[in-house]
């Protein structure tokens, strides 16, 4: 049975978190502060740590440093559960060494996946030694984790700038990059032979798009745009082929995380395909307000026409439905900006 450390100065969510991992077949001990915590695991030298950033005492960061500086603990996998949210909090954590950072509140699966990861890391590392085949360097490291290859990209990728509405790259263009955000809202989006506008994914600050394939210059199937002004980084996909041929872990990382894209991809087609359309708008006002930033009183900032793309009907048929929406109480509506109003209820509707 593998052991967990799980530091973290909220009495309830540390007891449930304890019996969540417990019964998932792990043996776990808590602390309820960092400098308990650092004890701890130095005497029960567990196979994970889960650890909270704010604490008294000594705080998440300290921790992480305090670990790593005894040979004893220091290669241990450490996970950092936090409500701290802000990309340079992350960024602050990945860098001191940290493999993974989960965000409160967060999935039962979340956890145990990252914990899974985690010790599936470990198993590969051992079995192929590549630690001491190979020496990190700059522009040849080694990376266990989508966190570390994000800081990777921000730290050596090429900075790239863009105004809403600007085209980043169009269908038929050659692709070879790959894209990660740093500011800002980018649509993907195909026409039909009718120039219809169908978008095939939205992605925010934090997330990938321009995966095509890593064996050949394949050709883009798809337009890329700024749905509002967007800084972002890229490298070559030949550069992300030759991390990833040295970083095996990182590989299944990035393989799950692309098949997880997929199933949400699949479900989205489907209720295109199948859903009411009351329902279909629902979902599609959800799923933007996830993703779009909104203004100070709430708004949100988006075209008709991208919500019916996304929704899969006529941008006639969404902006009925809308008003049905607003007739209800369910949203509100001035001129380009919708506030949702009822939340709860138009998830019932979904």
């Amino acid at each position: 049975m593998k052991k967990i450390v799980l530091i973290e100065d909220d009495t309830i969510l540390r007891e449930t978190t304890a019996e969540l991992l417990q019964l998932s077949n792990y043996e776990v001990q808590t602390a309820s502060d960092g400098k308990k915590g650092v004890v701890l695991a130095q005497n029960y030298l567990p196979d994970v740590i889960v650890c909270d950033i704010m604490m008294p005492e000594l705080d998440g960061y300290g921790v992480l440093q305090a670990l790593s500086e005894n040979s004893s603990t220091k290669s241990i996998p450490f996970i950092f559960l936090s409500a701290k949210t802000e990309r340079k909090d992350i960024r602050k954590g990945m860098n001191l060494g940290a493999d993974d950072y989960l965000t409160k509140p967060f999935e039962e699966q979340e956890l145990i996946g990252a914990i899974e990861s985690r010790l599936a890391k470990i198993a590969i590392l051992k079995e192929s030694k590549e630690t001491v085949i190979a020496a990190p360097s700059d522009r040849n490291p080694i990376l266990h984790s989508l966190h570390q290859l994000k800081n990777f990209i921000d730290d050596h990728g090429e900075a790239l700038n863009y105004g809403a509405g600007e085209c980043i790259y169009r269908e038929g263009m050659h692709s070879n990059r790959v894209y990660l955000i740093i500011k800002g809202i980018v649509k993907t989006h195909k026409l039909d032979e009718m120039g219809k506008e169908l978008i095939t994914g939205i992605y925010k600050a934090d997330d990938f798009f321009g995966f095509t394939s890593f064996t050949k210059n394949t050709p883009h199937q798809e337009y890329a745009t700024a749905m509002e002004e967007i800084e972002m980084m890229s490298i070559s996909a030949e550069q992300l082929k030759n991390l990833l041929e040295k970083n095996h872990a990182l590989t299944m990382e990035l393989m799950q995380a692309l098949s997880e894209y997929l199933s949400e991809a699949k479900e989205q087609l489907l209720e295109m395909a199948y859903g009411s359309v009351r329902r279909k708008t629902a979902l599609t006002l959800l799923k933007f307000s996830e993703k779009l930033q909104k203004d100070s009183d709430d708004n949100l900032h988006v075209l008709r026409s991208d919500l019916a793309s996304v929704a899969g009907m006529a941008t006639e048929t969404l902006i009925r439905t809308l008003s049905s929406f607003k007739k209800e109480g369910l949203i509100r509506i001035d001129h380009r900006n919708i506030k949702i109003m009822d939340v709860n209820a138009l998830k019932r509707i979904t």
